[in-house]
């Protein structure tokens, strides 16, 4: 009886600690893998960006549509994006649409923007853009994985689940060459100001020693000492 308690006990506490760790992936999931449903309201004349900070070899995939806010669908408000990189590199330029899309694999990590302005504006006022941005796990196609492996269910979560915690290992490493790299440039800024505190320490000591050698000269020169 007691080490059927026991094997029973080992068990509950067996299946709690998957339970923890699929929760603690899907966290992670949906912490570095993003799919966002953005709603843009877009002046008469100005430009709206939306940005996302990317690491290197990441699939991006994204869909945005102008939302009449009208009965009259013929003329709907036509709209430019424009899509670029961290260091300056067009990926995607469309003029005078109302509805498009754009896919590119990040080959530089950092700061991608995707700016969107009206082109023309038939009715006046705001326009309305819908855009879905999909990134890492979020934009692979797994309908398509499926069919071509063969597999469904549970076989088919593992594999997502598989996928998380490969980006998620991904993730902690750019994170963790991030943070070198910020303590790199912490630690020479440090440095740079303790020369520079020292330098400026070190000639104000030298103008006043010279202020204070032209002073006594004075003085002896006028004989007051």
């Amino acid at each position: 009886m007691v080490c059927a308690l026991r094997l029973k006990r080992e068990s509950e506490a067996e299946k709690r600690n998957i339970a923890m760790s699929m929760l603690l992936v899907l966290f992670f999931l949906s912490f570095f893998s993003t799919s966002h449903a953005i709603w843009l309201t877009l002046p008469s004349s100005g430009t709206k960006c939306v940005s996302e900070e990317i690491q290197n070899h990441v699939v991006v995939l994204a869909d945005y549509v102008v939302i009449s806010g009208g009965t009259d669908y013929t003329h709907t408000s036509t709209i430019s994006v424009k899509v670029t990189s961290p260091y300056g590199k067009n990926l995607h330029f469309r003029e005078n649409i109302t509805i498009g899309n754009f896919a590119f694999t990040s080959q530089e990590s950092g700061t991608y923007l995707a700016c969107f302005w009206v082109s023309h504006n038939h009715g006046g006022g705001d326009v309305n853009v819908n855009l879905d941005w999909k990134t890492g796990i979020a934009a692979k196609d797994w309908d398509s994985v499926a069919r071509k492996e063969q597999i469904e269910g549970v076989e088919l979560e593992l594999r997502k689940l598989e996928g998380a915690v490969e980006a998620i290992h991904e993730n902690l490493i750019y994170l963790k060459g991030r943070e070198a790299e910020m303590r790199t440039v912490s630690e020479t800024t440090n440095g740079r100001v303790a020369w520079f505190s020292i330098m400026s320490l070190g000639i104000c000591i030298a103008v006043s020693a010279l202020q204070l050698w032209h002073l006594k000269r004075y003085f002896q020169k006028k004989k007051l000492i």
